[in-house]
């Protein structure tokens, strides 16, 4: 299993890196990124101790990928701030999209679905078939998520990347331990937004490894 948008206290989350990945690790997961808040004002982005974290979490059988999400910042500063993520380390990039239940700035979503740089577009609400079609060029992921409010659009999001060859993930968007999904949440997530049998296999057994590569 794998999740690619969680949260840590050094963002808004409420566990230490190690203790998210101790959880997740008991629940069953082998890929796991740390996607903490960022913005234009965090320098440098939160990805110090990467490598730390990356030993820890190996001797609890987890791969980890230290990530950043891109949060409220204007469509404008995605793509360079992206880059300078990539090049600050984050093996990751998510883009917090435009969810239903937040003020997200519009043409968020396309600027994250054309950025070189940017590999997942979390909770990305009514996405246009446009946008889902640049992120399928580019090989960015659409997110369906549990978390409540961003997930009302899910089954949107489901549609529209199956429509357009785009790639998905399941993620939890993770700030506490009882967000932490099982294996069976995965199911309901996928199967809810509308996947059938053979979509939400392929979905939840994406290896990420070879994902990443072929990007």
């Amino acid at each position: 299993m794998y999740d690619l948008h969680t949260h840590t206290l050094r963002s808004d989350g409420e566990l230490l890196p190690l203790e998210l990945l101790r959880r997740m690790a008991v629940l069953g997961y082998g890929d796991v990124a740390i996607a903490d808040h960022v913005d234009t004002s965090t320098r440098p982005l939160v990805l110090e101790a990467g490598e730390e974290v990356a030993a820890s979490a190996a001797l609890y059988g987890v791969s980890f990928y230290p990530a950043v999400e891109l949060t409220h910042v204007p469509p404008a500063e995605i793509g360079p701030l992206a880059r300078r993520a990539k090049q600050e380390g984050a093996v990751i990039v998510v883009v917090h999209g435009e969810t239903p239940v937040e003020p997200v700035a519009p043409g968020t979503n396309r600027a994250a679905c054309t950025s070189d740089h940017v590999d997942v577009l979390a909770h990305p609400g009514l996405i246009a078939r446009e946008d889902a079609r640049a992120a399928a060029d580019r090989g960015i992921a659409l997110e369906l998520t549990s978390r409540g409010g961003h997930n009302r659009a899910n089954g949107h999001v489901a549609r529209t990347a199956l429509e357009t060859g785009c790639q998905l993930v399941v993620n939890s968007d993770a700030h506490a331990p009882h967000d932490l999904m099982t294996a069976a949440d995965r199911v309901v997530v996928a199967r809810g937004a509308g996947l059938d049998a053979r979509a939400c296999r392929e979905v939840l057994d994406l290896n990420i490894a070879e994902w990443l590569r072929s990007r």
